[in-house]
């Protein structure tokens, strides 16, 4: 299944189903005679269950008709074009612009089905003005997309294919059958003699394992057991690696760098439209998008946003709290802005590995504590410490709260390998705590930082795509709705922004983060 991490390492068979399991298994589980697979076992309440069901109804995506599609007739964005719905036609500031997207195939043929994952935004380069655009897949080849014009001048559309329909069928396929496409592997040590075995979240039977299943949250891992070692001895986890050859020499042609992963869509005809500016605009937050860039400034239609040019602003809004941001590299962005932006933050050398932490930044002039910590795994850091690795919901629950501690979460790209079952399983621990927390201290302020768009290649697509990340952002999204959480909508952030897209945005887009962010911290009083 996996090449040898080092001559220590022990490593899987194939995969194998529960039937057909021949060894009874080592006595470091309760379940014998069953791979392990911790999100396959777990016990759901009757809403827990009516809630999954929901949740990845509302996910479903649409499938090209039976058969295989031969690469020729798959999508071409370069034979694909879009024209504005009436693009003479008198727009001024909140009109709404319609956008028709026509697929064809590599024979120049028009798509028959849906299912293509697209992206699209309108902008303005000159004002540095842009937002995001709300896609309807017709399921017949045809797409519309709406925008709302959100600021006056010249706006252009620009429409791009992120993966066509039917490489989207092969990201489905992996993400059921394949979770093991990202391994994991763990350290044990005693006195001068050390092994490493493979870990995650499933592993095939047939082999002894240790069940570091967590004990409060039920959150499964296992790693096979050391020939020598106690499984007590575990001293690290690290990502071990990607696996490769995941695909058919068919499937690859559908993730080709400049073929059909995030390529452009031309128009057909003007690809801008001239909008007049409006006398006054009433806001509907609840329209898409959720805001936009104006003067490389973002503008949240839900709530106000004051930005943070100075560092003693910040200052004064911090003054007196704790802040713990809680998740991947993606939020720890937020620790390291804060800490270079700000003078008197500065980091405490907790020794911890570079990129890894936990990191911690202190204010003592104005009494501001600043900490990041990683969440638990499946987390695809080079090595974290065995006691460094915790789980967010444990984190929360201890955790005193109130009017003085700010909280930060973000949970996303390193679950893009795995069936969502096992993001829902982990949001609905997070969720716990973070209700029980608020019902301890109401006056914690607690934020969620959503994903976020990253730059595309064929190897990344089969781990990381966007189309994993846009999934499993609408699973946390529909389940934090209702709680009292705020947003940093960082997937329009990045979406609606003219810089190329990257897994770990550009400064200018973390900064608008951070005024998103510290604008829910220290509302301006009205």
């Amino acid at each position: 299944m996996v090449s040898h991490l080092d001559d220590d390492t022990v490593s899987g068979s194939s995969w194998i189903t529960e039937n057909n399991v021949q060894h009874s298994l080592s006595q470091t589980t309760k379940t014998t005679r069953k791979p392990y697979c911790g999100y396959t076992q777990q016990t759901l309440s009757k809403r827990e269950q009516v809630e999954q069901e929901s949740l990845l109804a509302g996910i479903q995506w649409p499938k090209p008709p039976d058969g295989k599609i031969a690469f020729e007739q798959s999508t071409d964005p370069a034979q694909s074009d879009f024209v504005i719905v009436k693009p003479s036609r008198f727009f001024k500031v909140g009109d709404q612009l319609e956008v028709l997207v026509r697929m064809r195939d590599f024979q120049g043929k028009p798509k028959q089905y849906g299912g293509d994952y697209l992206q699209a935004r309108i902008h303005s380069p000159v004002l540095k003005a842009g937002a995001a655009g709300r896609i309807v897949d017709c399921q017949n080849g045809l797409y519309k997309v709406f925008f709302t014009l959100l600021w006056p001048g010249e706006v252009k559309v620009s429409v791009s294919l992120v993966h066509p329909s039917e490489a989207v069928q092969v990201l489905l396929r992996l993400r059921e059958e394949r979770p093991d496409r990202v391994y994991f592997k763990s350290s044990f040590k005693s006195g001068r003699y050390s092994e490493t075995t493979e870990c995650n979240v499933c592993l095939p039977g047939g082999l002894p394992v240790c069940n570091f299943t967590d004990l409060h949250t039920g959150e499964p891992w296992f790693c096979y057991k050391p020939r020598k070692l106690s499984c007590a001895s575990r001293i690290s986890h690290a990502k071990g690696g990607y696996l490769k050859g995941l695909l058919t020499p068919e499937e690859s042609l559908f993730f080709q760098s400049d073929v059909n992963i995030k390529r452009p869509i031309l128009s057909s005809g003007p690809d801008s439209v001239i909008v007049k500016p409006k006398a006054f605009t009433a806001e509907d937050p609840s329209a898409s998008p959720s805001g936009y860039y104006y003067e490389d400034q973002w503008r949240s239609r839900t709530h106000w946003i004051h930005n943070f040019n100075k560092s003693d602003e910040i200052t004064e809004c911090l003054q007196g709290k704790v802040i713990r941001l809680f998740g991947d590299s993606t939020i720890r962005q937020w620790f390291e802005y804060l800490t270079a932006f700000v003078p008197d933050l500065v980091e405490f050398n907790l020794g911890s590995p570079k990129n890894v932490g936990p990191f911690m930044s202190v204010d003592l002039k104005h009494n501001i504590l600043l900490k990041f910590r990683c969440h638990g795994p499946p987390i695809r850091f080079s090595t974290v410490f065995s006691s460094e690795l915790r789980y967010i919901a444990n984190e929360l629950d201890g955790i005193v709260g109130g009017r003085n501690t700010v909280i930060a979460i973000t949970i996303w790209s390193h679950f893009s390998t795995f069936p969502v079952e096992v993001y829902i399983r982990r949001l609905r621990n997070i969720r716990r705590a973070i209700i029980q927390l608020l019902d301890r201290s109401p006056k914690t302020v607690i934020v969620i930082r959503t994903a976020n768009v990253q730059e595309l290649g064929p190897e990344v697509s089969l781990f990381n795509s966007d189309w994993y990340s846009f999934q499993l952002d609408s699973v946390m999204r529909k389940m934090f709705s209702g709680i009292a959480v705020h947003f940093v909508d960082a997937w329009e952030m990045s979406v609606a922004h003219y810089l190329p897209h990257n897994l770990h945005p550009n400064g200018i887009i973390v900064k608008n983060q951070i005024d998103a962010f510290l604008s829910y911290v220290c509302p301006l009083q009205t």
